[in-house]
């Protein structure tokens, strides 16, 4: 909605008016409060407490074991416990060392004139023979038997002594 032109021009002379009556040139309390603060007493900041040299703490790492080498290669390397049974970390490792004891199932055997070999089923559903001699589990374990029913083998644990005992472990045939 327009305004008429005439009652424009008395808006702006009424606001002009009320802007010049807000208008005083008379700061003379303002400068009297100023030079009042200005006056007042100034605060002093306490001094810091003198600081206490460090005492250095030397860490000694020579008993402790490398923190980027392999765990499982230094654990091997420790004393046998006089008993002197230890795993052969230098052999290859078969396919067979990579699965659980308890993941792997006895199927079957085949035999071959005086050879009897064992049928392992891996998880990964693959089929694998052993025989006296081989490897399976994550244990060292060394097949020392292989029957119609079972095969028997032996483990490699250590005892937490930091030597190394012989456990005797079989699979049974799976029905």
């Amino acid at each position: 909605m327009a305004l008429h032109p005439i009652s424009r021009w008395g808006v702006l002379a009424l606001a002009c008016t009320a802007l010049a009556g807000c208008g005083s040139s008379d700061l003379s309390d303002l400068q009297a409060y100023v030079a009042e603060i200005k006056s007042r007493q100034k605060g002093t900041v306490a001094p810091l407490p003198e600081l206490k040299p460090a005492t250095p703490f030397v860490f000694n790492t020579e008993d402790f074991r490398d923190p980027f080498g392999s765990a499982e290669r230094e654990e091997h390397q420790e004393t046998a416990g006089g008993n002197g049974i230890r795993p052969d970390l230098n052999r290859p490792k078969e396919e067979l060392e990579s699965y659980a004891l308890d993941s792997l199932r006895m199927v079957g055997t085949l035999a071959k004139g005086k050879v009897l070999w064992g049928l392992i089923k891996a998880p990964d559903g693959t089929i694998h023979r052993v025989r006296s001699g081989n490897y399976l589990g994550k244990n060292y374990g060394k097949v020392v038997s292989v029957s119609a029913d079972r095969i028997d083998l032996v483990e490699i644990v250590a005892d937490g002594a930091n030597a190394w005992r012989e456990q005797p472990a079989s699979i049974a045939l799976a029905e």
